[in-house]
């Protein structure tokens, strides 16, 4: 039986080392994936996102679920959420069980050196970490995983810096998915590097995945300017948590930018059925011209006889409402406390929208994000 909770003894250790390791979870951070890299290069060559490595998100996303996942365990209680979110990125971009064994050497070293920490600290936080290393395999192991070459079929501008790709598998039939979801994909950049990425479902048909990319980094910009009709892409199998749970009751779909690709998947799910649901559309953008899907938002909410749809723009193009000048803004929203809440944006809009409706009384609340997670 898999164990889950820490022991006496280390219980004792980590609540007295815990604000000393988290304080300085940034430079054993850095020490960690030195270290790492320097003995397994091919881990940052196709493995690590390289953006998230060099602008120092990945480590402060390392940081937090590390330390949420410690405070957890004081606290009596395991994050949940947050280990399906972790276990749905690693299987999308081909994490093995062995390889946590390499992320313990390295992260207990690092603990180790920069705290001059006492053996029988590091025992206690090497306990931390196979608890929840055995717990992220044990979800792993059920999740769809594996590579498989599509061949894309169709590709179209959304905006100026927004494509939508559609795909289809080389041999078999189209991977079940929800609206929701997302999927790796994985390219061979020009100094021979694999780098992955992950990209949220904008559709799909019985024959056909399709997702939509906006270009922002390496794979964007190999996507957008070397990947055109008839190109054969490595693409994974659907991963991701945030999908349409069932029931009757309101729902919010939010999104902000390029966020609006899982949103609009839903929405597209909700208006195929007729659902009666109180649906609340609310979307954020620089612009009308910037806003990926804008049509579609339009016609889908439309087909909804309870449907509303609330679009912000930071600098509109002509005339606007004023109340819709800005950034997203919940206040002047009508949100029943029962409303299950779906948002999708950057790390700054999922802060600000989890606390505008914590504020309302909504407490029902998913998200996804895009790149390392940083909204805690």
């Amino acid at each position: 039986m898999r164990k889950t909770m820490l022991s006496p003894k280390s219980t004792e250790l980590v609540e007295a080392s815990l604000p000393a390791v988290a304080a300085a979870i940034g430079e054993i951070s850095e020490l960690f994936y030195a270290r790492m890299f320097e003995e397994h290069p091919v881990l940052q060559r196709d493995l690590f996102n390289r953006g998230n490595q060099a602008n120092g998100t990945q480590p402060q996303a390392l940081a937090g679920s590390v330390a949420a996942f410690a405070a957890g365990l004081l606290a009596g209680q395991t994050p949940d959420a947050m280990l399906r979110r972790i276990a749905h990125k690693h299987v999308s971009v081909g994490v093995t069980p062995g390889q946590y064994a390499v992320v313990h050497k390295h992260l207990l070293g690092a603990v180790a050196e920069v705290l001059q920490v006492s053996e029988e600290i590091g025992a206690a936080w090497s306990e931390v970490y196979w608890l929840m290393a055995d717990t992220l395999i044990g979800l792993e192991r059920f999740l769809p995983r594996g590579w498989e070459e599509h061949r894309v079929i169709a590709r179209f501008q959304e905006t100026d810096d927004v494509v939508t790709f559609v795909v289809r598998p080389l041999n078999g039939p189209v991977p079940p998915s929800q609206a929701g979801q997302y999927v790796s994909v994985q390219v061979e950049l020009e100094d021979g590097a694999r780098q992955i990425r992950q990209y949220s479902l904008s559709g799909r048909t019985d024959d056909a995945l399709q997702f939509s990319v906006k270009r922002d980094g390496e794979v964007s910009n190999h996507l957008h300017d070397e990947v055109v009709a008839g190109s054969v892409i490595n693409v994974s199998q659907p991963s991701g948590d945030v999908t349409l749970e069932p029931g009757d009751g309101p729902v919010l779909l939010a999104s902000a930018g390029i966020g609006c690709t899982p949103m609009v998947a839903m929405l597209a799910e909700l208006a195929a059925v007729g659902s009666p649901r109180e649906v609340i559309a609310v979307h954020g953008d620089r612009d009308q011209f910037t806003h990926p899907f804008r049509a579609d938002l339009a016609q889908l909410v439309g087909k909804l006889d309870n449907g509303l749809a609330h679009v912000f723009y930071e600098r509109p193009v002509g005339e606007w409402p004023a109340e819709r000048t800005g950034y997203v803004d919940l206040a002047g929203i009508d949100l029943p406390q029962d409303t299950t809440a779906y948002l999708c944006g950057p790390t700054p809009f999922l802060k600000a929208m989890r606390a505008q409706l914590l504020g309302a009384g909504v407490t029902d609340i998913h998200y996804e994000v895009f790149g390392p997670d940083l909204t805690r």
